[in-house]
């Protein structure tokens, strides 16, 4: 058996039952990092650690010892996880020649002692501030698509390598859907799961009020998996009884996007529409959060390093910066109010369904939205749908639906603790044929 086929549940248990040698699947993935070099997916390969990762595995096995629910699974992380013996980046020439990390990001260490292996880190938008991954140190992310277009950020990168079969899977982070977007881009599954309840120790941060961990993977078997290895422990489901956001989420869509979600909607019920009051005010909201909480976070590097950072990061920090603390009380205020309202349609309804963005992936070489009939900055405001949710702090995984096409993504988004029930919900449309990864390996 090959690793051709790379989704880590069929890995493992080929692995675990000595069908398959974990430094062969290792060995793989190295090469196929290396032959895909043009998509820009990856930064660094760990080849020696990698290896030896493998090795540990494979020894396990021989020596008849359980190496773990991932055995021998090959993932890539972003890069903002702090690896041993590496400086942590977070895509940032600036930090590219500080000290290495002392040891491995908490999510990394569960994820090795469980079997999984490490092969690379992943681009990203500088500091995460962004939804293209145009990076100025690593470059632009392409999407495994269609090279003209952008894998979406700021976990492109991560993204990108599942949907190019580079790995099997791969972590990320979300502030205001960093991991979402780029899942919709690539055609991937990915989760940005409730607020907080996945291990940030060792995750350079951004806006701690709203950043979350993640996994991208080939399925919502994978998906679910990963996130129990990274929680310690699985999660019971219950019913999902969803329904379909309409206002704001009913707007600005493509043709293609509004074609996709009515189908979608009456394959599956037809589905009943909910509103969210005042969404514009909470994406307003997350926006100043996000700028003052970034902002102060790197305003003594601007003060010593500022010109090493993009010109189109360093700005928005700057101007981050400066917002006053009313406003951001105001914001964290708006919050509480936000939540309140939300909680009342998770009453009635545990899944609330949502298109991730207003279509298919940019261009490149035309890298704006039509918000309003506007061109907008794509790097700004592709998170027309996702920061709303983001405001909230619940669980939510982005599912390609499966259509043809360039991949299009809906947010599946439970009520706070009901991460399993959500992805369970999403292994019955995979079952269903309404939704799945879309593939180039």
């Amino acid at each position: 058996m090959t690793a051709t086929g790379l989704d880590a549940l069929a890995i493992a248990a080929a692995v675990r039952a000595g069908r398959l040698k974990a430094v062969d699947v290792a060995r793989q993935a190295i090469g196929r990092i290396d032959a895909a070099g043009d998509l820009l997916a990856i930064t660094q390969r760990l080849d020696d650690r990698a290896l030896a990762e493998a090795r540990r595995v494979d020894a396990l096995v021989a020596q008849g010892r359980d190496p773990g629910p991932l055995a021998g699974v090959p993932y890539a992380v972003k890069d903002l996880f702090d690896v041993a013996g590496l400086p942590t980046t977070a895509g940032s020439a600036s930090l590219e020649h500080t000290d290495p990390a002392p040891g491995d990001a908490a999510a990394i260490v569960r994820l090795q002692q469980a079997g999984a292996v490490l092969v690379g880190t992943c681009n990203m938008d500088e500091f995460a501030y962004g939804f293209v991954t145009d990076n100025a140190r690593w470059g632009i992310t392409r999407n495994p698509h269609d090279h003209a277009r952008f894998a979406g950020g700021s976990s492109g990168g991560s993204a990108a390598a599942v949907a190019a079969g580079l790995v099997s899977f791969a972590l990320g982070s979300d502030t205001n859907g960093s991991i979402r977007i780029p899942a919709s881009f690539c055609g991937v599954y990915g989760i940005k799961p409730t607020h907080g309840s996945l291990p940030m120790e060792g995750v350079y941060p951004f806006a701690h009020t709203l950043d979350d961990i993640g996994v991208f993977a080939r399925s919502a078997g994978d998906l679910a998996l990963v996130d129990a290895v990274l929680r310690g422990s699985s999660q019971a489901a219950g019913a999902p009884h969803p329904a379909l956001l309409g206002g704001w989420f009913a707007r600005n869509l493509t043709p293609a996007m509004q074609v996709a979600l009515d189908d979608f909607s009456a394959a599956i019920g037809p589905l009943p529409i909910v509103e969210l009051v005042e969404v514009e005010r909470a994406r307003s909201a997350a926006f100043v959060i996000t700028a003052c909480e970034g902002g102060r976070l790197h305003a003594a590097a601007l003060r010593q390093v500022a010109m090493a950072y993009d010109p189109a990061t360093r700005d928005r920090l700057i101007a981050g910066g400066a917002l006053p603390d009313a406003i951001y009380a105001e914001a964290l205020a708006l919050r509480a109010v936000f939540i309140e309202r939300a909680r009342a349609l998770f009453d009635r309804h545990r899944v609330l369904i949502a298109p991730v963005t207003m279509g298919p992936a940019p261009l490149i070489a035309d890298p704006t939205v039509l918000i309003d009939g506007t061109a907008k900055p794509a790097r700004a405001n592709l998170g027309l749908f996702t920061q709303p949710i983001s405001y909230l702090g619940v669980p939510v995984v982005a599912v390609p639906l499966a259509v043809p096409g360039l991949p299009l993504g809906l947010q599946l988004i439970g009520a706070w603790g009901d991460d399993a029930a959500v992805i369970a919900f999403a292994a019955d449309l995979e079952r269903r044929g309404l939704i799945g990864a879309r593939l180039l390996a």
